[in-house]
This record gives C-alpha cells, structure tokens and sequence, in this order.
C-alpha cells in the first residue's frame, strides 16, 4: 500500500470513529435525558403512594373529623352541617311534583309523575333554561321572577293550556339550591354567600325559599317550596327510594360532596334535637377535609397556591374531576423542563387547567397499540407534536398514578363514613376514637354515588370499586354496594317536595 492509500484508510478510520462517537454520545445523552423523567415519574409515584395501611389511617381520619364536626361548630374542617330532613323517601310516594335546580349559569325545573311502586317514576319532563348574564348581578326581585315566570310557562305547557292555572290545586316543589346556605329548617336558608359568578347584593341574609315563594305570588302560580336541599342530599332521596339500604351519598364529578344518615343523639352541637325519626342528613361538605395522612406531593402543594381558595377544600383538589387533569399537566410540564423529551415546552402547556380531566381519561384508557389517541390529544391541547410511543406510554403512566390515588382516597373517604355509623366491621366510633373491632353481623349496606367522575370514567370506577373492597375485607365488603344513582338534584329534589309536602297532590 502506498502513501496516500494509507493516509486515506487513516481517515476513513478517524471518520468512522467520530461518527461512532457521536451515535454513541447521542444515545448516553439520550438515555440521560430518558432516565430523568423516569425519575420524575417514580418520584412522583412514590410520593403518591396510597398503601392499605395509609388509606386505613384515612378511615380513620375521616370518621374522627366527622366526630369531631358533629361536637361543636368549628371542631373540624368538615362543616358537618345539619339538613333538617329528618325523613327520607320510602318508594310509597304517588302524585305530581316538581324540583327546580339552580347551581350555575343555567337552571332546571322537573315534573315528575310518582307511581306509588319502588322505583316507579311513572313519567318525568325536565327543562333547561340558561340564566340572562345581567341577572346574575342584577335585584333578588328580578332574577327570581325570571325564574317564576319560566317555571309558570313550564307548568301551564305541561298542563297543555296556557290559560290562567290558579284554578288548579297547590303544586309542591323541591328547590335545588347549589349556593351555600345555612339551613334553619327542611324550607328554609339563609344565603351564606354566592359563587359561580353570581352577585346580588340585595339577597344576602335571605331566606333563598322566601324569596322564590314571593315570586310564585308574582306571577299568581300557587306553588309551594316544600324542601330546601343540596345535590349531595337529593341524591340520598333518590337512592333511598330505590333502595332502603342507602345510609350515604357521595357526589364524584367536577366537584365532590357526601352525606349521610345520622343518629340525632350523636350531634352533639345540637343537643336535645328533636327528630321524627330520631336520625337527620348530615350535609358533610367533606370537599374540605384534611389529614397529615393524605399523601400531598409538590404538584398538589403548588395547585393550592395558585388557586383561589388556597388551604381550603385539600380532599376535593386530590380527587375531583376538576383538579385530576391539571396535576397531570403539572407532571408533564416539570418533565419538560427537566428534558426535552416533549419538544420545547409549548404555549399551552403552562396554561392552568387547559388539560380538563375528560381528556385525561381518553389519555388514560386509550387501549390502541399505538396510542393514537394519547398523541392526538397531546396535540390538540397541550401542542406537543410527534411524541415516541414510549413517551405515550410515560403520559398514561402519569394519568394512572393520579387517578389511582384519587379513587383509593374517595374510597377511603367512603369507608370513613360506614365506621363512623358502624357499617364497616369495626364497631364504629366514640368520644372521637375508634373503638375496638365489633362482633356485630353483616348487614346490606348501599352508598348512592353520582357524578361524571364515577360514572363515565371507567379506570377511576374500578380503582375505587377495588380499594372499597380491599380495605373492608372479605368478610364485610361482600355487604356494601356502590350504586349509580342519577339525577338527585331533580328528582331527588321532587321526591322529597312529595316526603314533605303539605298535601297529596295527584294532578
């Protein structure tokens, strides 16, 4: 070989090595990068950790609060506030009633037909109306007349006729109202303050049913508020009418609620309360529970910084449908910057709460070999384009740990009400302690569940289903039944406008 052949393989050689070494350092780099969000991922993961032992310390915990609740005004993060229905529903109720629904930009008015026969709603029509903007900052006069005045026209097209109806015996309603009040009797409350963007300065320190009762007199509708209720309470109405085992009602959507049937002897802060039936619905508020045993990570610290009801409602921010796609998000933004795994960090991206948990739930239950789905809504919403499979595979991974936790803590939340009223095996609690493991048999126990969380989320259904079981154990899960009830803010609502009505009305 001659001079330049040999100068030529010396190149060909120090070439080859340099593009070897550059593959090779692209890939350490590359797996560097990859083994910085795995970490991320596993932190996070560790940090959320819902083992039985813990979501047992939560049972507790929540049992113990709601004891602590029902002791004295203040005693506990849960308001543990007072219904006054005394009674619930027992699949007997016959006639004709109404609910009208008022918790947002929009409201509901129902007439539902009662058959007299368990589970027996002979007919039911339902009507929606959104609410004029200006109303909703407007006089208590004007935006309750609005709502008369539809209700009216919603009674007279039901009784096919738009002639004068006052000839037409009392109507009985039940009013949903979803704003927080202090109720003094089952129709009556005062409006404590308003939310969702409603402010009617005029109202405060009103009695809501008062209200709405003047302006049936208005418009010359004769009907009458029979209840006041929450949606959480309406949805105990419709499960116990469906099922007299129902002693609890819990409420997984956007937000989260849960109530139950309480003895009138443990509510301590009411001493000497009397009843007629010796027991009353306990509105929990349970959104605003806490305990050191929930496992808070620093996604879930950062999120109630930012929001604007900082160190308030921790439970509802750690298992609620409108907090599960934004912790997720977070997730994926810190792995964004730890690399650049998604490509540079997008405008979408940093915005709060773009990613909302119904596509959080695609993301995490899409099942197609390629995780199609996973990478169009990566696109679509958060802007991140051309991910790898296995990058897919780390955001669904993701969206299991979050739900996975937040379905285990609803559970446990679940179970803390069966202990405090004795329903779990463990004999329940006293002077704010657990008492010692009861020898007490079995008995059906049914907890009616409502909300988009529960209901359409399918992962987030199992996970809970599972961890009810798993913490009561074989001998007494076998005994509780979770049941979709839907629709409690109306016909809920109807059922107990019939329980506590003044009259039959059989219109």
């Amino acid at each position: 070989m001659g001079k330049l052949g040999f100068t030529v393989a010396a190149l060909t050689a120090a070439v080859t090595c340099a593009v070897a070494a550059t593959v090779v350092g692209k890939r350490i780099r590359s797996r560097r990068k990859w083994r910085k969000v795995v970490r991320v991922l596993l932190e996070f993961e560790e940090s959320c950790g819902t083992s039985l032992n813990r979501l047992k310390q939560v049972v507790d915990a929540m049992a113990v609060e709601m004891h602590a609740g029902l002791a004295s005004e203040g005693g506990s993060k849960l308001k543990m506030l007072l219904t006054s229905v005394d009674k619930l529903p027992t699949g007997s109720e016959t006639g004709v009633y109404y609910a009208l629904h008022l918790g947002g930009t929009n409201f509901r008015v129902l007439r539902v037909q009662l058959g007299g026969r368990r589970s027996s709603i002979v007919k039911q029509d339902v009507e929606r109306k959104p609410i004029p903007e200006h109303l909703m900052t407007s006089t208590t006069e004007d935006l309750f007349d609005f709502i008369a005045e539809s209700l009216k026209e919603f009674v007279e097209k039901e009784a096919g006729t738009s002639s004068d109806i006052s000839s037409v015996p009392r109507r009985e309603l039940g009013f949903t109202f979803s704003f927080p009040v202090k109720q003094t009797s089952v129709s009556t409350g005062i409006l404590m303050k308003w939310t969702k963007g409603f402010s009617i300065r005029d109202m405060m320190g009103k009695d809501v049913c008062d209200c709405l009762q003047q302006a049936f007199s208005r418009q010359g509708l004769d009907m009458h508020v029979a209840s006041l209720v929450n949606d959480t309470v309406g949805t105990l109405a419709l499960g116990h009418y469906n099922d007299d085992d129902t002693v609890a009602a819990v409420i997984i959507g956007t937000g989260t609620n849960a109530c139950y049937f309480e003895r009138a002897d443990s509510i301590i802060k009411s001493q000497g309360l009397l009843t007629t039936t010796g027991s009353m619905v306990v509105n929990m508020e349970w959104g605003n529970f806490w305990s050191s045993h929930l496992p808070r990570t620093s996604y879930d610290i950062e999120l109630d910084a930012n929001s604007p009801n900082p160190n308030e409602q921790g439970f509802e921010k750690m298992i609620s449908g409108m907090y599960l796609g934004e912790i997720v998000r977070r997730v994926i933004l810190r792995m964004s910057q730890e690399s650049d795994i998604f490509g540079p960090v997008s405008a979408s991206l940093v915005k709060a709460f773009v990613l909302r948990t119904p596509s959080m739930s695609t993301l995490h239950e899409d099942e197609s070999p390629d995780l199609r789905e996973v990478a169009r809504i990566l696109d679509d919403v958060l802007e991140i384009q051309d991910v790898p499979l296995k990058v897919r595979k780390l955001v669904v991974n993701i969206c299991d740990v979050v739900t996975r936790r937040a379905a285990r803590l609803a559970a446990a939340g679940i179970v803390g009400i069966l202990k405090k009223i004795g329903r779990d095996g463990s004999g329940g609690i006293a002077s704010g302690r657990p008492k010692a493991s009861s020898n007490s048999r079995p008995r059906r126990t049914v907890v009616a569940i409502e909300g988009g969380l529960y209901s359409n989320y399918r992962m987030f259904r199992e996970y809970l289903n599972e961890s009810v079981a798993e913490i009561l154990g074989e001998e007494w899960a076998p005994f509780v039944e979770l049941k979709v009830t839907e629709d409690g803010s109306g016909i809920g609502a109807a059922l107990l406008a019939a329980l506590y009505s003044s009259e039959i009305v059989d219109t």
